[in-house]
């Protein structure tokens, strides 16, 4: 049978708990709330008295407030003649119970006749609806936008972010929500912050939780933070699968708090909150030990608290000290007031304000004596402020400041709307006609829409229909009489980088009990201290670890570092490698007792030379003196006299003219000496050899020939330290690595392979004049000094074959000290053995020191 259009019009209406009409208006925004619990399963009160709450309306407690931040907000605004001055807004209020088939057919009775379920026929002109508002559930967007957004509806939510599938559906919502990618960054700061990096994830089970866990698992993990386990909310379902929800969800808390983990991240849903409410409750009756142990709760902007009125006795100890996160809000005048004139004697019947008056005030309005049982009667003289905020808050929470601001959006985009066309103004059907045919605009308004709300904060949306603002981070405190005080203890700034955003006042929060108010611990392993750096164990996450001791010469100076680092080139690592010290600056300095002895010793042997060199010049006529070739006694220990006094260039700080002349003086110097000393030995062997009958060497023995020798032997020498100071000279440096706690000043040598070419050279000098002189050591001569020559470099051998291990194997000054004493001791080894007989001769048998003499020891060697 065919139905009349106006007999459709008066049919009853087939969802008599889909939807309230609060108040009408010339346009009405449609709320649709996802968490009013209506249990409307009919249920056999004589055989379950214990299960009545199945059989009555159930408002959790912030809806409520919701719903009275969203009657707020209109009756300002229809006060308001600077916003819509000749217009007014109405409301719906649409319930989903969490089933996508009630969200789909609220979405679309929204187009058609109120009361009334006909497909494409709409008698109602007026209380047209222009916008949706949804949360704070993900689900219901995603629901209703497959709907609405056929119709180009705008959609205002105010809960969590979807996924959206299409670009279509993504042009008609915006949300009074930041964009979640900060609140993912802020979670990981948040927890870098107080070095938690050993945590737990808790998720609702839906994709939104499963949108959370791939936007931060990712994110978290690149900060160096693992988590434990990754556990999901049970699913909500019908009161027949009640007890399999419980069951599934005690086994989830369990594990939660079997973990070794401080802290949890917990990403779920108002309704979500009531059941870790429940969880904890359960624990305590069943497992106080375990219950004890507790949990930092980091909770996200999604949570906002709920309870249902058998919870109303229950501890909220479990949300002591927890954190979590909420929109930026600003406290808005006149909320509490307007709160306070609610009356529920005043309002209409099928008000939601009855059904929450009964369960907060636990009485009720029924007049039936059946009806009531044995409750107390409601007066509604009951104060709301008497009520613990567990059932109701008196100032609007993040998500009640959302829909407050949402209902604002609406209308400054219609008020922006009927600007633009003032031309049209023929009347309502024209009026009608065009919102019908230009709705698309309003979306196109609502995301450019900027303004200052009541509170002094300004609202707008990005390209993303995202709301341009931070967060607030929130600390929860608990109290004995079931009331809570939410603390704002720091802030995410809006930023799109990856510098740091989170603000923490870290003084003002409290921690939960167990920890004493200090700050807690969430590591998997203890932190490593400063002078160890971590190590991984094999088959565990990254974040758990082993300390190993710095090397030698690396410090770690901060606890937990991956990699101990070395000190800068003039700085050493403390004996405990945890900080660097600045390294002193060493030289052979005279002041010291080295340098001082070193010194002492270079000037006693120059006195000694110059002595021995007075001595014979004073007995310069005597034979001793003239024989072996007078003038080269005199170069001899001139040189010998050079050779101690250069070892000063030694001594004091390094500059560059020193470091020039120490070396290349000193193997000059020496290998004049040394040249010295094998002319004299040439001399004695060519002076025996021109003794005999026919010999022809007396032509080589004279001065001529020690001259030349020398001469030849020093001018090698010299060619060799030019060679050296012109393609790598000698010069000032600074070693910082031979000796940790010390900068050693320097001369470096250049080139080590001149300057042991210059030592080689020196060497092979007095290998040859050891040589002859051991062969020449038994020659008749009455001053022979040959066996003294060879005594002589014998000494000299053996002090510098010493040398080049003893050289080598030392660091610093210590090393410059080897080398004077070589120097030194070679110099005053041929001092010693060569001139201490002739002196024994001058000084103290001078009787000996006469030709006669030297002619009676030639007749008894022939």
């Amino acid at each position: 049978m065919s139905m009349s259009p106006s007999a459709r019009c008066r049919i009853n209406d087939p969802l008599p708990f889909l939807h309230k009409q609060y108040q009408p208006g010339d346009y009405l925004i449609v709320g649709i709330f996802s968490q009013i619990y209506i249990y409307y399963r009919m249920i056999d009160f004589r055989k379950h008295p214990s299960k009545e709450l199945f059989g009555t309306t159930v408002v959790i407690t912030p809806m409520y407030q919701h719903i009275l931040a969203l009657e707020f907000a209109i009756m300002k605004i229809n006060k308001d003649l600077s916003i819509l001055p000749n217009h007014t807004l109405g409301f719906h209020i649409y319930n989903s119970y969490f089933d996508p088939t009630w969200t789909y057919r609220a979405s679309l009775e929204l187009f058609f006749t109120k009361g009334q379920f006909i497909p494409n026929y709409n008698c109602d002109t007026q209380n047209r609806p222009i916008a949706v508002i949804g949360g704070p559930s993900s689900d219901i967007y995603l629901y209703m936008a497959n709907i609405l957004s056929l119709y180009k509806m705008p959609q205002i939510l105010y809960g969590s972010a979807p996924e959206i599938s299409t670009k279509e559906q993504a042009a008609f919502y915006q949300q009074m929500l930041p964009n979640m990618n900060i609140q993912y960054r802020g979670i990981s700061q948040l927890l870098l912050y107080f070095t938690w990096t050993w945590v737990g994830m808790l998720l609702v089970d839906n994709e939104s939780g499963e949108m959370f866990l791939r936007r931060v698992l990712p994110m978290a993990t690149q900060s160096g933070i693992c988590f434990d386990f990754i556990a999901r909310f049970p699913k909500t379902v019908n009161s027949d699968n009640l007890k399999k929800m419980v069951e599934i969800g005690l086994k989830m808390y369990r594990l939660v708090m079997k973990s070794d983990v401080t802290v949890v991240v917990v990403h779920g849903e108002s309704g979500n909150m009531m059941t870790l409410r429940f969880l904890s409750s359960n624990l305590k009756d069943n497992d106080f030990p375990l219950w004890t142990k507790g949990k930092v709760w980091i909770m996200t902007i999604q949570m906002d608290f709920a309870s249902n009125p058998f919870q109303r006795n229950k501890d909220m100890v479990f949300l002591h000290g927890a954190l979590s996160f909420a929109v930026h809000s600003e406290k808005v005048l006149g909320f509490k007031q307007f709160v306070l004139t609610r009356n529920p004697i005043l309002e209409k019947e099928g008000s939601f304000i009855k059904t929450f008056w009964e369960n907060a005030f636990g009485c009720s309005f029924r007049t039936s004596v059946i009806e009531k049982g044995n409750g107390a009667t409601c007066t509604g003289k009951e104060k709301l402020e008497v009520l613990p905020t567990s059932l109701f808050e008196m100032e609007m929470s993040g998500h009640s400041y959302s829909v407050y601001n949402a209902i604002y959006v609406v209308a400054h985009a219609l008020h922006d709307f009927y600007s633009s066309i003032m031309k049209y103004r023929a009347g309502g059907e024209i009026k009608g006609k065009l919102l019908n045919q230009h709705l698309w605009k309003l979306n196109y308004i609502i995301r450019r829409i900027a303004f200052n709300n009541s509170a002094g904060q300004q609202i707008g949306f990005n390209e993303n229909g995202e709301l341009e603002t931070g967060f607030d981070i929130i600390n929860w405190i608990t109290f004995s009489n079931l009331s809570f005080k939410k603390v704002q203890v720091g802030g995410i700034e809006h930023k799109e980088s990856n510098e740091k955003m989170v603000t923490i006042y870290e003084d003002v929060i409290v921690w939960p009990s167990r920890f004493n108010q200090t700050q807690p611990l969430s590591l998997c392993n203890g932190k490593c201290d400063s002078g160890y750096s971590k190590i991984k164990i094999e088959g565990k996450l990254f974040c758990c670890y082993d300390c190993l001791r710095c090397p030698e010469g690396k410090i770690s100076n901060k606890e937990d570092m991956d990699e101990c680092f070395q000190c800068p080139q003039d700085q050493y690592p403390n004996e405990k490698q945890v900080l660097c010290l600045s390294k002193v600056a060493t030289f052979l300095n005279y002041k010291e007792t080295l340098g001082t002895v070193m010194a002492s010793s270079s000037l006693f042997f120059s006195l000694i030379t110059v002595g021995v060199l007075w001595i014979f010049i004073k007995h310069q006529d005597t034979p001793i003196v003239r024989a072996n070739n007078q003038n080269l006694t005199y170069v001899l220990l001139i040189a010998l006299l050079l050779s101690f006094l250069c070892t000063l260039l030694f001594i004091g700080k390094p500059h560059k003219v020193t470091c020039l002349l120490h070396q290349t003086a000193f193997g000059i110097i020496f290998s004049v000496a040394i040249s010295c000393v094998l002319a004299k030995t040439i001399i004695v062997v060519l002076a025996f050899m021109a003794t005999k009958p026919g010999s022809k060497m007396t032509k080589w023995v004279g001065k001529r020939l020690g001259t030349f020798i020398v001469s030849c032997c020093s001018i090698i020498q010299i060619k060799i330290c030019v060679i050296w100071l012109i393609i790598s000279p000698p010069f000032p440096d600074a070693d910082m690595k031979s000796i940790a706690e010390e900068i050693i000043l320097e001369c470096n040598k250049g080139s080590a392979f001149m300057f042991y070419g210059v030592l080689g050279y020196m060497g092979f000098l007095a290998i040859v004049s050891f040589t002859l002189a051991f062969l020449a050591r038994k020659l008749p001569d009455a001053f022979n000094e040959a066996k003294f020559i060879t005594f002589s470099m014998l000494v000299f051998c053996s002090v510098w074959l010493s040398f080049i291990p003893a050289y080598l194997s030392s660091k610093g000054k210590y090393m410059v000290a080897v080398e004077i004493f070589s120097i030194i001791a070679s110099s005053a080894g041929l001092l010693l053995c060569i001139f201490s007989p002739k002196l024994y001769i001058i000084v103290l048998r001078p009787d000996l020191n006469k030709k006669d003499q030297l002619k009676r020891k030639e007749k008894r060697a022939e």
